[in-house]
């Protein structure tokens, strides 16, 4: 179904270049669009011009045309005079809103098939017959990313993300529930995973300013086939996932650089709770809450367990960052400056945050 807000632009465009007045109402008559008051009082006319077999009719000084969906009698369009010009400019206006009413179907059902592609809802074979009976391309090469704006229903960052890759016929711009934004993109044979780490960065960017801060963009691996596009819509979901428990600062993040991060994701409860007891003991040392102590280890990190650059980075002397790490292998009973120990923390804190996360 057309939007009102579609139809009173179309009939104001047509009124403005030739002048002619026009209306567009319901079976039952009641006013969608219109460019001049007082139409109401058509209501009756309407609905007797709908139950007639006639196409077009002229009643009280406006002639009466039908609009059908497949056969199915939609709007009846007023055009105000009698004269042969206004039959021309009505049957005009019948044939561009009938035009509308077709693209606005293809794209609804073009949605709606993505929408259940996505979600694994089609069988293989309904998938290729309803990909070929919408001039969708089953062998292209594509990719899906999922935009997570921290909003529900924030369709101005959808109409955004429409302005930038809307106009290009292979790609699709969708949601599935409230929280999310799906963009299936379709891939020229060359671009590759750093050519998607430019077009998250362009979606980031091209979102509203208030939002570009908040917001996540994950995306899934390139898949050759349309059958494997809930494929790549899950490994996005997981990114998004994996990415807000272990990545929190990076605003984009790939499936295919989400590392040591997406085992622990897949770690059952029993697990990791083992683990950590084995690390820690019964008791998950404070230090982990500690935001000044955290802050000096993932910079050590960083530096790959370099002291000297550490210090310099945090603008300490070295003697001072080395009482801090003594200070913190007593909290944690880990030495961070050997290897292992260092290997073993970090894992340790991913697999708490994973914890509590599942809570």
């Amino acid at each position: 179904m057309i939007s009102n807000q579609i139809l009173q632009d179309t009939v104001t465009g047509i009124k403005s270049i030739t002048r002619v007045e026009l209306c567009v109402m319901d079976t039952e008559g009641k006013i969608l669009a219109t460019t001049m008051r007082g139409m109401e009082e058509y209501e009756d006319e309407v609905v007797k011009f709908s139950e007639s077999a006639a196409d077009s009719q002229v009643i009280r000084g406006f002639q009466f045309f039908k609009v059908y969906d497949e056969n199915e009698l939609e709007y009846v369009i007023l055009a105000k005079g009698d004269a042969e010009d206004v039959y021309m400019i009505g049957k005009m206006a019948t044939f561009q809103i009938q035009n509308l009413l077709v693209a606005y179907k293809e794209r609804f059902d073009k949605d709606n098939f993505i929408k259940n592609l996505l979600l694994d809802n089609l069988l293989l074979v309904d998938i290729y017959n309803r990909a070929k009976k919408l001039h969708i391309a089953a062998n292209a090469r594509r990719v899906v990313f999922l935009v997570d704006t921290a909003q529900e229903k924030d369709n101005a960052s959808m109409e955004c993300i429409r302005s930038l890759l809307g106009s290009k016929t292979g790609d699709f711009i969708t949601a599935v529930d409230e929280k999310s934004i799906i963009v299936v993109k379709e891939l020229a044979s060359e671009e590759g995973y750093q050519e998607m780490e430019k077009t998250a960065k362009q979606i980031l960017n091209v979102l509203p300013a208030e939002k570009q801060e908040v917001s996540h963009i994950a995306y899934g691996t390139i898949v050759e086939e349309i059958k494997e596009v809930s494929r790549s819509y899950k490994e996005a979901r997981m990114a998004m996932d994996v990415g807000r428990i272990f990545f929190e600062e990076k605003n984009i993040i790939a499936y295919s650089s989400l590392g040591i991060g997406r085992l622990i994701y897949q770690l059952p409860m029993s697990l990791c709770n083992m683990f950590i007891k084995e690390v820690f003991g019964e008791k998950i040392p404070d230090i982990l809450d500690d935001e000044e102590a955290m802050s000096t280890i993932n910079k050590f990190f960083e530096n790959n367990l370099n002291i000297s650059e550490t210090a310099r980075q945090l603008y300490v002397h070295r003697n001072t960052l080395v009482y801090r790490l003594e200070r913190i292998e007593k909290a944690i009973g880990l030495d961070i400056r050997t290897f292992d120990d260092a290997m073993t923390f970090r894992i340790a804190v991913m697999v708490i945050a994973h914890m509590r996360d599942q809570m």
